[in-house]
């Protein structure tokens, strides 16, 4: 249970570079499937928690993500 506690409290920061940029939540359990999706211009940021239903988070678009483990750019 508390290892389930520190994963909820995870958040990670999405910076968009570009226009366009899509962020899909995906479900935990069994089957992988796109739950939530959301669009970002350039310059948006948006704060995305892990939850008991969302296990995965897919980027698509030129992006900056702030994790607490580093930070990564996604895009072309």
């Amino acid at each position: 249970m508390e290892e389930n506690q520190e994963l909820l409290q995870d958040y990670i920061v999405i910076k968009a570079l570009e226009d366009g940029v899509n962020i899909i939540g995906m479900t935990r359990g069994s089957a992988t499937k796109f739950h939530h999706t959301e669009k970002l211009d350039a310059g948006e940021v948006m704060v995305a928690q892990f939850t008991e239903n969302t296990s995965a988070m897919k980027i698509r678009g030129k992006a900056q993500i702030l994790t607490k483990y580093g930070e990564v750019e996604s895009g072309k």
